[in-house]
């Protein structure tokens, strides 16, 4: 560099005190210029500086999007002095903070060596703003924002345009834990299985044995799965989360629905045994009354009215399966449940 383009050359500006006076304002300390300040390519050289430090942010973003899709969540890996890790979690806090931090690290670059960093004194004033005041500030953010190089220099405003806009994408990918794909996932059963042609038998989760009539008593309540399942399937909880079963006996002169009642087989009702509330298992049944009640919230569902809801915060009845019997006499199920089981949901079209 020529010794006209070194900042020493150029002197300083600036109030100096006087030293004569003990008292006297000491002013503003000399201003050096800084080396961007007068050689425009060492302007131009910190512009690419800061241009790549935002791209670096994007392919990070990027990246963070990649690894959220492509890395396996149960995958782990070795990695020096961590041990073992998440590879996952690890993709994604390398990426995010790295996005993250070029965008910082690209701003401080960028006004450190861009920017005006002429010192500017200003008057203490009231704190109420007269119009004087007022067009004055507006004059300031002007012209600091001519000063900025912000309009001038284009690749680092469309850099950090660019930077700032992906981020955000990080926290939407994300989203996606929020829960399952929307699909059929929520809408159908393992009770889907069950035709007419070829209906699915009745289970007793308690004995695992299949259940005939005689089986249930009135007043009883006894829960059931369908025929097949079995606590040892890898996806059993998550199952029988949607196709736990209420058997419950009911005179069919105290049943109130005739629908419900169609639906049944001698006064036999199969409801789900998941509350519409948030999803709670139901668990207490009065015998007098024909109430469930879910332990959770209290939501209570009169089985022999269809088991709509007389009490609590469950927004609809409990879905119920049409049941019958098959030629060996024990009770099946025909057909999957008419809506979907459990609490609301976005795509619940019923």
């Amino acid at each position: 560099m020529s010794e006209e383009n070194l900042p020493e050359s150029h002197g300083s500006a600036g109030e100096v005190a006087d030293h004569g006076n003990p008292f006297a304002d000491p002013g503003l300390p000399a201003h050096e210029p800084r080396r961007t300040d007068i050689d425009e390519r060492a302007a131009k050289r910190a512009e690419r500086q800061v241009s790549l430090m935002f791209l670096v942010s994007m392919v990070a973003t990027v990246g963070f999007i990649v690894s959220y899709v492509a890395i396996d969540p149960d995958k782990i890996v070795y990695i020096f002095p961590l041990g073992h890790v998440s590879a996952l979690n690890f993709a994604l806090g390398l990426t995010l903070g790295v996005a993250l931090f070029m965008i910082g690290a690209g701003a401080v670059h960028w006004a450190r060596t861009l920017m005006s960093d002429v010192e500017i004194p200003a008057e203490r004033h009231p704190i109420e703003a007269d119009d004087e005041v007022r067009a004055d500030v507006i004059g300031q953010f002007r012209t600091g924002a001519a000063e900025s190089g912000f309009g001038r220099r284009k690749m680092i405003r469309n850099t950090l345009i660019g930077s700032m806009a992906l981020v955000p994408l990080s926290g939407v990918v994300l989203l996606r834990d929020l829960g399952p794909l929307p699909e059929k996932k929520l809408a159908e059963t393992g009770w889907k299985k069950a035709t007419e042609a070829q209906p699915l038998e009745l289970v007793n989760m308690s004995t695992m044995l299949p259940l005939k009539p005689e089986d249930i008593v009135v007043g009883s309540l006894t829960f059931a799965m369908p025929k097949g399942m079995t606590t040892h399937d890898e996806d059993f909880q998550q199952q029988i989360a949607k196709d736990a079963l209420m058997l419950v006996r009911i005179a069919p002169e105290d049943i109130k629905d005739e629908k419900s009642k169609g639906l049944g087989f001698e006064g036999i009702l199969a409801y789900s045994k998941i509350c519409t509330h948030v999803g709670c298992p139901i668990s207490l049944y009065e015998q007098q009354t024909h109430h469930a009640l879910c332990p959770c919230h209290q939501s209570t569902f009169d089985l022999a009215d269809g088991a709509r809801v007389i009490f609590g915060p469950a927004g609809h009845p409990l879905p119920q399966l049409k049941i019958t019997t098959d030629e060996k006499g024990f009770l099946v199920a025909t057909g999957d449940f008419a809506e979907p089981v459990g609490p609301s949901f976005w795509e619940r079209a019923r």
